[in-house]
C-alpha cells in the first residue's frame, strides 16, 4: 500500500517537492481512490520523507543530465505515486508561491510549481530544477490517527554549489486505496 501526501506545506526562507514511487502509477483526474484503513507507522511516515528527499533531487539530476522535459516527466510520475490527487484536491501550499496563485489543490499547479513551463503559473520557475544535490528531512514530531498522520519539521536541502537552504513543512498522509 502507499501512503499518499494530501497535506504539504511549508514556511521559510526557501524551497520543496513529492515521494518517488518505483514505476509510474496511471492517473485517472475522474477517479477517486478510497482510502484502505490500516494504522501508519512513523517508520513509514520517515520513509516517505526519505522518498519525498529522493524525487526532489533526482527531479533536480534529470533536469541537469537529460533536459526540462525528461525532468517534466518524472516529475508527473512523482506527483502520481506519491500526492493523493487521484484522491480529490491536495492541500499544498509551496514554499515560494505568492498570491494570486500560492495554493495548488490540483496536479496542474503542483507540477507547475515543481518544474515550471505551464503559462497558467507564468511566475513559477521550477522549484525541482534548482540543482539540488542532497535533501534531509527532520521532524518536530509525527500524529497518527489511523490511516491518517501529519508530521512537522524541516527540510534542508543543499544544491550543486554547496548552498543549503532549510525550510519548515508539514505533511499530512493517508494511506492509499491500493
Amino acid at each position: 500500500m502507499k501512503i499518499f501526501t494530501l497535506l504539504h506545506f511549508a514556511v521559510a526562507a526557501a524551497l520543496p517537492m513529492a515521494a518517488l514511487a518505483t514505476a509510474a502509477q496511471a492517473h485517472d483526474h475522474g477517479a477517486k481512490a478510497a482510502a484502505t484503513y490500516a494504522p501508519i507507522s512513523t517508520a513509514e511516515v520517515e520513509e516517505a520523507q526519505r522518498a519525498w528527499c529522493g524525487a526532489l533531487v533526482a527531479i533536480s539530476t534529470e533536469n541537469d543530465t537529460k533536459g526540462h522535459a525528461a525532468a517534466k516527466t518524472l516529475a508527473g510520475q512523482v506527483l502520481d505515486s506519491a500526492y493523493g490527487y487521484n484522491m480529490g484536491p491536495v492541500l499544498f501550499k509551496p514554499t515560494l508561491t505568492v498570491a494570486p496563485q500560492t495554493f495548488r489543490t490540483t496536479r496542474e499547479g503542483a507540477l507547475a510549481y515543481f518544474v515550471g513551463g505551464d503559462k497558467a503559473y507564468p511566475n513559477d520557475t521550477g522549484f525541482a530544477l534548482k540543482g539540488w544535490r542532497k535533501c534531509e528531512s527532520a521532524n518536530a514530531g509525527v500524529v497518527i490517527t489511523g490511516n491518517t498522520a501529519i508530521s512537522m519539521g524541516n527540510v534542508t536541502m543543499w544544491a550543486d554549489k554547496g548552498n543549503m537552504t532549510r525550510v519548515d513543512k508539514t505533511w499530512g498522509y493517508v494511506r492509499g486505496g491500493d
